[in-house]
């Protein structure tokens, strides 16, 4: 019996990323944990294998990408106070809000990093995505009042804008 695709899964970076995380979840790089970490990384890359990412296509525009990821370190800092704020003040627990928005990002590798990035600032939750029509479900903790509401309509239209411009640029 042929293993089929065999080829196509054996990705060896990957393999050493995962013996350098195993070895950095044991505490200290022996020869037992460096062979722990390479039969763990085997098992995973043969017997649970993740389908292709679509990323053909794409291009980096490195020097936004890294001003992008200095913002957004700035914005989670904000965010975490505001939200740390909503948790302690001597005040009523505010309204919340459900709202769809679209996000026009082409690729879905870009569409899954935009909500992976959104997910992980305080605040507001993607809770639904309708890939087909690219149209997000997000639930947003602070909507007591319309400025609320609109600033974070403004943040997704933001990421749109940076995700689209960091991956998703024309070529001439």
């Amino acid at each position: 019996m042929r293993f089929a695709g065999i080829k196509h899964r054996f990705r060896p970076w990957f393999m050493v990323w995962i013996i350098v995380m195993w070895c950095m979840l044991m505490g200290e790089v022996t020869v037992a944990n460096l062979v722990g970490g390479l039969l763990a990384s085997l098992f995973i890359v043969f017997a649970l294998p993740l389908p292709a990412m679509p990323v053909a296509g794409i291009s980096v525009s490195w020097g936004k990408l890294f001003i992008f990821m200095a913002q957004w370190f700035v914005e989670l800092m904000e965010a975490s106070i505001k939200v740390g704020w909503l948790a302690v003040r001597p005040q009523e627990v505010p309204k919340t809000a459900i709202v769809k928005l679209p996000m026009r990002v082409e690729n879905e590798f870009v569409l899954a990093l935009a909500v992976s990035l959104y997910n992980l600032q305080p605040g507001g939750t993607v809770s639904d995505i309708d890939i087909a029509n690219r149209m997000l479900t997000i639930h947003l903790l602070n909507a007591d009042s319309e400025e609320h509401l609109e600033r974070e309509i403004a943040a997704v239209r933001k990421l749109e804008a940076d995700m689209i411009a960091i991956f998703e640029r024309s070529h001439p």
